[in-house]
């Protein structure tokens, strides 16, 4: 079988699939949103958007099921754009390439959108379903959720009626979260000088590529390599022993909620050098590799390129090494509430030189997380001081809370007796390092008991995302469990 739309169930992945032809990267929604409203208004559903632009679907209950409590049921429409350097694909207009690799589904050199599609397909099925009981309900398909999380912290009260919330947003079946880190982005600006290359220079490409790479947030504690670390790692060791070495360019991560896999940087060098230039990566590829023996794919290269139109001031590129060197990266604690849970961390997301209105700089964002709102905006502030030392802007933006566990939930009691049945076994119940709406939408709607689960997804915001097929069945198969059994109102 090769079209995923024939996978079981069928109705969850006939949606999944009708949406990895549609674009709908964070902040460019609008196709996505456009399709689903018309899904809605051609099977006569109460449908709108609100100010910020949400979807909000309700349906009535089916026969039977009148007295039961209102259900909402919560994803987000938007996807990571994260792409191998080598695929050519415009996450604008292009549709993503779904496969079936034995056990799992993934896609073709980009990321596959299971986080959060199939969670928006499990909706959407539900919705359309005319054999399915179900009480009344209501659904919310938020928008930009993982650049920004602007859908849900722009919700309004007055939209919903219900008092119990499934989110459909993690990614480990047979796991139930209650709880979750808040973040805050650290954005940062270094401004240098552009001076001409030196004369009798050569140009080289330092490659990184080849990590693992992953979420932010569920894989910051794993260890993985950071491309824009190892690249300056090896700039500075370069240039420590070759007194010629220049920076003229930075290219390194993507996303902010990304580990970054891939970092090119372009470099200059006295000709007389570049053998030894490199010699000296060849050594400390050798080094890193070693050190990273869970990076298996890490490929580091130096290759012959043109010569560039400038190069940076010798005491901005000592500021920058040492900046990136200090830039804290990684865990910072881990918490002594919930064992082998990450409480706060920073994942120093990108580097990038540019030029704008005829000024050079340094261009960083960074994610700082923590299951601590004040953990969070300390270490938000410890990651700016680093920049600030080195003479550049920070600012830290765009902070959300984290979501407060509620471990006498009635919602979590009801799904924990439905999995029991089930699978014959108990759930385990768990905070997640990553972020999630709940937090945001506890604002609007205090009222709303919360729980959130979903399939097995695997590399989430890199391009080796998949989703565990026979995960998706049990998922859909608990999903409907959960909505018949929800009880009477009160």
């Amino acid at each position: 079988m090769s079209n995923i739309a024939e996978l079981n169930p069928v109705p969850l992945w006939k949606h999944f699939s009708k949406l990895c032809e549609i674009p709908r990267p964070s902040k460019h929604e609008d196709k996505v949103v456009a399709y689903i409203v018309d899904f809605a208004k051609n099977r006569g559903l109460d449908v709108q958007l609100d100010e910020i632009g949400n979807i909000i679907i309700k349906k009535p209950a089916t026969p039977g099921m009148e007295n039961r409590k209102i259900l909402a049921m919560q994803s987000h429409v938007d996807m990571v754009p994260q792409k191998n350097a080598d695929t050519d694909h415009d996450f604008l207009t292009d549709s993503i390439k779904p496969y079936i690799d034995g056990e799992w589904v993934t896609a073709e050199g980009t990321t596959l959108g299971a986080d959060n599609g199939i969670g928006v397909a499990a909706i959407l099925a539900l919705m359309e379903s005319t054999d399915i009981p179900h009480p009344a309900l209501e659904a919310l398909l938020t928008i930009d959720e993982e650049a920004g999380m602007t859908g849900a912290k722009n919700l309004q009260p007055g939209y919903f009626e219900a008092d119990l919330l499934l989110n459909l947003d993690t990614e480990d079946e047979g796991e139930l979260y209650v709880g979750c880190a808040g973040g805050v982005d650290v954005n940062a600006s270094l401004p240098y000088s552009a001076e001409a290359v030196p004369a009798g220079h050569q140009a080289f490409k330092l490659s990184v590529r080849g990590l693992r790479g992953g979420h932010s947030g569920l894989d910051i504690d794993k260890g993985r390599g950071n491309a824009n670390k190892i690249a300056n790692r090896i700039i500075d060791i370069a240039q420590s022993e070759l007194d010629s070495v220049r920076i003229a360019s930075l290219d390194g991560g993507s996303l902010r909620n990304a580990i970054p896999r891939e970092s090119f940087s372009v470099i200059t060098v006295a000709a007389d050098q570049s053998v030894r230039l490199a010699e000296i990566v060849v050594q400390a590829s050798a080094a890193i590799k070693a050190e990273l023996n869970n990076e298996e794919k890490l490929e580091i290269a130096l290759d012959a390129t043109d010569l560039p139109a400038s190069v940076m001031d010798s005491a901005s590129q000592q500021k920058l090494i040492q900046l990136i060197r200090c830039c804290p990266n990684g865990v910072e604690r881990m918490s002594t509430a919930l064992e082998g849970i990450a409480d706060t961390s920073n994942n120093l997301a990108r580097v990038v030189t540019e030029t704008v209105d005829s000024q050079s700089r340094v261009r960083f964002q960074c994610l700082v997380r923590s299951l601590s709102d004040s953990a969070r905006d300390q270490h938000g502030l410890n990651v700016a001081a680093a920049f600030k030392l080195a003479g550049a802007e920070a600012s830290l933006d765009n902070a959300y809370p984290g979501w407060t566990p509620n471990m006498q939930s009635p919602l979590l009691a009801l799904m924990k007796d439905v999995y029991k049945e089930m699978e014959g076994k108990e759930p385990e119940v768990k905070v997640i390092h990553a972020g999630l709406e709940c937090g945001l939408l506890a604002k609007p709607y205090p009222n709303w008991d919360m729980v959130s689960f979903g399939p097995t997804i695997r590399r989430a915001h890199s391009p080796e995302e998949r989703v565990h097929i026979e995960s998706v069945g049990n998922f859909w198969e608990y999903f409907l469990k959960v909505v018949a059994a929800i009880p009477a109102a009160n």
